[in-house]
């Protein structure tokens, strides 16, 4: 998975590049059809803010996290981003399966008579 890091109003250094490739790492082993993340680091009124963008099986998917600190935004967002593409993977895989038939409400009826309920 090919990670895009850009900062504004944060230097971008090699300490943080290899903080946020260790936490995506993970999630690029559990999602291998991910091809690209979009990293965006930001820093305004003293809060660090984290933005991620993906695409993951034809829709876009995002996630953000705010702290204080730098690291703990990172790992927010990785958190945020993770739940996100286990919920998209879920639909997907709800889409698989065989809805239930039910019975039209005509012939329901027509079995209570026939069972001749004392």
């Amino acid at each position: 998975m090919k990670i895009n890091l850009s900062g504004h109003h944060v230097d971008v250094t090699d300490s943080i590049k290899e903080h946020v490739n260790e936490k995506f790492s993970k999630i690029a082993t559990h999602f291998p059809t991910l091809i690209s993340l979009d990293v965006i680091i930001s820093k305004e009124h003293g809060e660090y803010q984290v933005e991620l963008r993906t695409n993951y099986e034809g829709s876009r998917i995002s996630a953000s996290g705010n702290k204080d600190v730098m690291y703990p935004a990172i790992a927010t967002a990785a958190k945020k981003l993770d739940a996100a593409l286990k919920h998209r993977k879920g639909q997907l895989k709800a889409d698989l399966h065989e809805k239930p038939v039910s019975t039209t409400p005509e012939i329901a009826h027509e079995i209570v008579q026939e069972m001749k309920l004392v």
